[in-house]
Parts: C-alpha cells; structure tokens; sequence
C-alpha cells in the first residue's frame, strides 16, 4: 500500500488548500482513485470523501547549458471531511 503514495506534495498551491481540507500526494503512475483512498486511510486513519487524480506534465529545462527533462508524474488531490484532518510532521 505505501508504495502508491509516494510523498505529500508540500508547494504553496498545496498549502493554501489544506484550508480547504484538500491534501496533495505524488502517486504512482498505475493507481487508481479506489486503491488512493484505501491508502490514504491506512496510513493517517481519515476516510476521504473524494480523490481527483491529475497528471503533471514533463518540463523542458537547460541544466549548464544542455537541454533536459524534469518531472512528470501523477498526483493525487484528497478530499476530507470538515474535522479530518492529516498531519504530515
């Protein structure tokens, strides 16, 4: 199960939406929302009311004057319940 979450998404966006009770988590490339959700409660005990899983894009960058590729993945936006709540420190 651990290996489906990989890491909470800590960004400014991500932050900003834990108000909101929204969390965001990097997932792996094959999991599926039902599979998400029964992580999710393995690991922090909260039940998630919905799971929207989007894919990041790939971005192009120069790193010392060569082109190169970073990033690219899926993550996973989990809704909770008013109360709910997941601590990641």
């Amino acid at each position: 199960m651990t290996t489906i979450i990989k890491n909470p998404r800590i960004t400014e966006k991500a932050s900003n939406a834990v108000e909101q009770n929204v969390y965001s988590f990097d997932v792996s490339a094959g999991a599926n929302k039902t599979e998400i959700r029964k992580a999710i409660f393995s690991l922090y005990k909260v039940k998630p009311i919905k799971v929207n899983v989007l894919s990041v894009p790939k971005k192009n960058i120069m790193f010392k004057g060569k082109k190169s590729v970073r990033g690219g993945g899926r993550k996973a936006l989990v809704y909770l319940k008013e109360g709910d709540k997941i601590e990641f420190i």
